[in-house]
């Protein structure tokens, strides 16, 4: 009891000692701030253009200018040029009129309120007025409450609204998240972050870029309360905070990340500063955490100041850069980060190496950087195997009690109907074939913006070539935000080029007009006659802004044009729009990222960054050779291997398509390298992984040359383990399936770890031998605690099984149909499986995703099998 009550004093004490930290910080040194702030927002009011920040009839207070100097001071170029100055003084004037009216406005140091409460911008969403709607929606609902229980009823509110569907990489605006009810865990993140902000709750978006134990990566929240930050699922409402499906997950996590609008003076360890915002590290909320100092020297061993370090995590067979440092006058750098293995990647003009470190295990390295990427001739290969071992779980669950389980769980429910209520308003195929049966997979997919589409393909009934053509440019996520104007504005242009899009940059304002009517009938002959003088016009009139740390948000054609200045990115996607603005066919390669324009059949290079700016790439081509395997057929690009190109010393990743799971047509060996694929001559990286079921990755990099008009022939090797489980393959175990008559999904039903997945007939052989197999390990799964999912082709088959023949099956089970046969038909193309008709097939899976055993047919203990993985899970 004594040791307690010593434990408990402590714990007020660390408490008290950690806000008086942060109430230090309160003013945020305010004169010293206030100067800091003003020398950078003049600064780059210089460099941009003061027109940009107009308080004309705005009647400001010294308080809010002092706030959108702040604003202006560090956001990204894209945001000062494309928003005016009013959309960012009325989101400010709701910032401090939640500060006002809820309880705990004056309990939030002004260092929280001013970078965690203040700024709009989140991810890289388009911004909206969605402070001022949710502020108005859910002030009555959240005042009076204690912080904790106000960012509980906010998450609640959140689960009303949206849920949970993988998406493209562009994230939605909060105000479109909640019209089209859905969103990744990104946007759903963006979404509550936002949510909290409006009733002024300091709030951030926390992020591990990559986990170390599978492919996938995750966003969630971090919320302040009473001195303290908590962590909690998005949109993914708890009985209490700190609890997620993810503490597990996160506990094994390498890096957690969060980027703090501005520069950010609090206590956590600082990752990066850039000039808009300074990425801090918060992996010591979630796991066991390691400091680890990198030294980097020349081959010599003098040491290196301001040499690039990457830190690597193995994921989606890349090993992908999660941090970025730089070192000092002495060469080093440092990181603290989860006790497993990362790639240390360091790079300087053109010289580069790498190096596996084991945070927890190494406390200090030296890498000396040798190797160079300009000797392109070289037919040298340079292999390296590497085992990487993910840190090992340690969750911390917080105890919960029954009462409040259910209580939660019957909140859910009730959340669930509200959603389902709006999203029965979405048009379905019926209705949309009646309206336009041409284009109603648009309306559908549409879902809350479906007026706006409606309204548009009824516009134009006169010409259902051209509307159709236009909707069939947009991804499933601009069909859902989309608006009138910008649909309008490609439709009546004159050119041909009618799409909008150009990679995943955010279209907020109408172009296609603005940019045909820029130029001169001379000079838009001219860019037609030759789109590189296009390319050259942008090279001479738009100023290139050099920062490359910046936050690479994608400005519009239109504010890229109105303020002369802008980043690369931004220049490629205004030479695409201005080309396209005038009907000359351009794009920006997916692959490559390389802007092109097209010159009969063929595309033709724009290089920016050379005199020539129609100079062409030499290329040479690559052939991969590899024998199928059983259980590895045709090795998928982005699970089983990449290929990233070496530029500068630092890798990019080529992106290659990634298909989609029902459809079976992304990049493989197959279809891409077996018979070769042309490339630019230049050094690249080949890596390949195999994942073990334990998360450990069996990983190669082959480091070669493409040379110029010849062919490089690389074998792709996948490693092994003779011991251990692999994963073989990958099921989406949100697929649904029919049980007790609702459509149910199997992470609904499993809850997340392993399962078992069972696709069988009823009253056949081999089912039956089957089934009788599994009875016989009955204890053996009981004790491991993990589902037995049993599907059923069709309802007949489940009518037919008879209960009392497979009494012992293990407690738990779950039975159920397979919807229209989708699980079965996604079994067959994921695992290779070539007759799907012959049943039973069985697979051992997790909620991650990956597939570590199956079986099909007939298969002689086959409950041993299954338990012989299960052992080593």
């Amino acid at each position: 009891m004594k040791k307690l009550c010593i434990l408990l004093l402590l714990c007020v004490i660390i408490n008290n000692m950690t806000i008086n930290a942060i109430n230090n910080h309160k003013a945020d040194n305010p004169q010293q701030g206030n100067t800091r702030t003003e020398m950078v927002f003049d600064k780059r009011m210089d460099v941009i253009g003061k027109q940009f920040f107009n308080l004309n009839g705005l009647n400001v207070t010294p308080e809010e200018k002092n706030m959108l100097e702040f604003l202006y001071a560090y956001m990204p170029l894209a945001d000062i040029t494309d928003y005016s100055t009013s959309f960012f003084l009325n989101n400010i004037r709701y910032s401090f009129k939640a500060k006002k009216e809820m309880t705990w406005g004056t309990k939030v140091p002004d260092i929280l309120f001013k970078h965690f409460v203040i700024p709009i911008r989140v991810n890289n969403e388009a911004l909206d007025s969605s402070r001022i709607v949710f502020y108005h929606e859910l002030k009555e609902r959240v005042n009076g409450k204690s912080m904790y229980d106000a960012i509980l009823e906010v998450n609640h509110w959140c689960h009303e609204k949206v849920t949970y569907q993988p998406s493209d990489a562009r994230t939605s605006s909060p105000l479109a998240t909640v019209k089209t009810a859905t969103g990744r865990c990104g946007e759903q993140s963006t979404f509550t972050v936002a949510a909290l902000r409006s009733v002024g709750i300091p709030a951030r978006q926390v992020y591990t870029p990559r986990w170390a134990h599978t492919d996938d990566n995750h966003a969630w929240v971090e919320a302040w309360a009473d001195g303290k930050w908590y962590f909690l699922g998005a949109c993914e409402p708890e009985p209490v905070l700190n609890l997620g499906w993810f503490n597990a997950p996160a506990s094994r996590a390498l890096l957690m990340h969060t980027r703090v609008f501005g520069d950010y003076q609090g206590p956590e360890e600082v990752i990066l500063r850039s000039s808009n915002f300074t990425e801090i590290n918060v992996t010591d909320n979630y796991a066991d955490t390691s400091p680890l100092k990198i030294t980097i020297t020349d081959k010599n061993g003098k040491p290196l100041s301001d040499a690039r370090v990457d830190f690597k995590i193995y994921n989606y067979a890349e090993f992908c850069t999660v941090a970025t440092k730089y070192t000092d006058k002495n060469g080093t750098t440092s990181l603290t980060a989860g006790k497993g293995d990362m790639l240390i990647w360091a790079s300087k003009e053109n010289c580069y190496a790498w190096r596996k470190v084991s945070f927890g295990k190494d406390r200090a390295i030296t890498i000396a950087i040798d190797n160079k990427t300009t000797n392109f001739d070289s037919t040298q290969i340079i292999e390296d195997t590497i085992t990487i071992v993910p840190p090992a779980e340690k969750a911390i669950i917080p105890d919960l009690s029954e009462e409040q389980i259910k209580t939660n769980q019957k909140r859910f429910a009730y959340e669930d109907s509200l959603r389902k209520a709006y999203t029965s308003t979405f048009l379905t195929k019926e209705q949309a074939d009646k309206i336009a049966d041409y284009a109603s997979e648009y309306i559908v997919k549409s879902r809350g913006n479906h007026k706006t589409i409606v309204d548009y393909i009824n516009r134009h009934k006169d010409n259902p070539q051209r509307t159709v053509a236009l909707l069939a440019t947009l991804s499933d996520k601009d069909l859902r935000d989309i608006t009138t104007e910008i649909l309008e504005d490609n439709f009546t242009a004159q050119s041909d080029q009618i799409s909008p899009r150009v990679e995943d940059e955010m279209i907020i304002t109408p172009f296609k007009h603005y940019l045909a009517s820029t130029f001169s009938k001379k000079d838009a002959d001219k860019f037609r006659k030759d789109p590189a003088e296009l390319a050259a016009w942008i090279s001479k009139n738009i100023r290139i802004d050099t920062d490359s740390l910046a936050l690479q948000i994608a400005q519009t054609p239109v504010g890229a044009m109105r303020s002369r200045i802008t980043t690369p990115r931004s220049r490629d996607i205004l030479f695409v729009d201005a080309a396209r603005s005038l009907g000359i066919e351009a794009r920006k390669d997916a692959v490559t990222s390389k802007v092109q324009y097209r010159s009969g059949n063929e595309w033709i290079d724009i290089r920016f960054d050379e005199k020539d700016i129609k100079k062409q790439s030499a290329k040479g081509k690559l052939i991969l050779s590899y024998t199928p395997e059983k259980h590895l057929e045709d090795p998928l690009y982005y699970s089983h291997f990449t290929i990233s190109k070496i530029e500068n010393g630092c890798t990019q990743l080529l992106n290659m398509e990634e298909g989609q799971s029902d459809m079976g047509n992304g990049t493989t060996w197959s279809n891409t390298f077996k018979n070769g694929v042309t490339l630019d001559t230049g050094t690249y990286m080949l890596t390949t992984g195999t994942r073990l079921a334990n998360g450990n990755v069996l990983a190669s990099n082959k480091i070669f040359n493409i040379v110029a008009d010849k062919t490089t022939t690389l074998s792709l090797d996948m490693r092994q383990s003779t011991s251990e489980v692999s994963v073989i393959g990958s099921f989406n175990s949100e697929s649904v399936f029919i049980k007790e008559n609702k459509e149910v999904s199997i992470l609904s039903q499993t809850g997340r770890g392993y399962y078992v997945l069972g696709v069988i007939n009823s009253g056949q052989e081999p089912t039956n031998h089957t089934l009788h197999d599994i009875e016989k390990i009955k204890k053996q799964f009981e004790q491991w605690g993990r589902p037995l999912v049993l599907l059923f082709e069709n309802s007949d088959g489940l009518k037919k099984f008879n209960t009392e023949e497979f009494s012992s099956l293990p407690s738990g089970t779950i039975f159920g149909t397979d919807k229209n046969g989708e699980i079965l038909q996604q079994l067959v193309q994921q695992m290779k499986i070539n007759d799907k008709r012959q049943l039973p097939i069985f697979i051992i899976a997790d909620t991650f995703n990956r597939v570590v055993f199956v079986s099909q047919g007939y298969t002689i203990g086959i409950g041993e099998q299954m338990l012989n993985v299960i052992k080593k899970l």
